[in-house]
């Protein structure tokens, strides 16, 4: 079974792979449903989905009338004033069939203008408190994309105190000096306050480009179990952080397997190998 660990301050022991429900974007709901017994299957017991994710909260919302109480159940809104934030929570609990989300979260929060409309007077910031009050929400994170995201996570931190944060982690982004060191220092404020730490695109080999799309995540991924070991392998080697499983559903056993199967981080000649083997390239400039 896949390793578990408290998901920063909520003292919910999750398994250190969140399944993340992006790959439920088009899928059908007999597909949805074999994916949640590969998901029992191997302990599985945190699921993070979003408004966005088409048609992933319908989905999710007949496993929880029977399943509710055996998952760490997580949303997202990428509303960013108070109404609109509130409707979106509202809509979700409907299609997520039930009364409460453990984790609502202001996602992909990746700009400083949006920061200043979510975190300001009636933006979104204001919605998520107000739900957390009447018992519709638990806890409260924020999401983003890019390469300015761990600098605007440590500045919404500053404003607000979030139980967790998600951001891109995977070898080659911290290839990027400045990335890794304010993913570094991010790291450092989340250990000092407890923060949860999730982290996205493990398994990315590059951007389509002008390559067929043949997969549903919006970028390449690793096809290959022993590549896509060594990538899940790598970022479960950093011991504070959750990794966010992949947005599709046919690579999902992949990574599953490989988390299950992992022992140690690989080393720093063994992940240069795998980029250059992979043409792996950072999926944000």
């Amino acid at each position: 079974m896949i390793p578990k660990k408290p998901f920063g301050r909520t003292r919910h022991e999750s398994t250190r792979v969140l399944f993340g429900g992006a790959a439920l974007y088009a899928v059908t709901q007999v597909e949805a449903d074999a994916t949640l017994d590969l998901l029992l299957e191997h302990g599985i017991n945190h699921i993070d989905t979003a408004a966005s994710y088409g048609e992933s909260e319908r989905r999710i919302g007949p496993w929880m009338k029977h399943y509710r109480d055996q998952f760490f159940l997580a949303t997202k809104t990428e509303a960013r004033t108070r109404q609109a934030a509130r409707e979106s929570l509202l809509r979700s609990l409907e299609l997520l069939q039930t009364d409460h989300v453990d984790l609502f979260q202001i996602h992909n929060l990746s700009t400083q203008e949006e920061w200043e409309v979510a975190m300001g007077l009636s933006g979104a910031l204001e919605a998520f408190i107000e739900a957390r009050e009447q018992g519709l929400v638990r806890f409260i994170g924020v999401t983003g994309h890019g390469t300015e995201i761990p600098r605007l996570h440590k500045s919404a931190l500053e404003r607000f105190d979030f139980d967790s944060v998600l951001l891109p982690y995977n070898y080659p982004m911290m290839q990027n000096p400045r990335y890794a060191v304010d993913v570094k220092e991010l790291f450092r404020v989340c250990a000092e306050r407890n923060v949860a730490i999730q982290t996205i695109k493990s398994i990315t080999r590059a951007a389509w480009g002008d390559r067929p799309q043949t997969r549903s995540t919006w970028y390449e991924p690793l096809e290959d179990q022993a590549d896509i070991d060594l990538a899940v392998h790598w970022v479960l080697g950093e011991p504070a952080v959750f990794l966010n499983s992949v947005a599709d559903i046919h690579i999902l056993p992949r990574v599953l397997d490989a988390a299950q199967r992992f022992e140690r981080k690989p080393e720093a000649d063994e992940m240069k190998d795998l980029a250059a083997r992979a043409s792996m390239k950072p999926l944000f400039e």
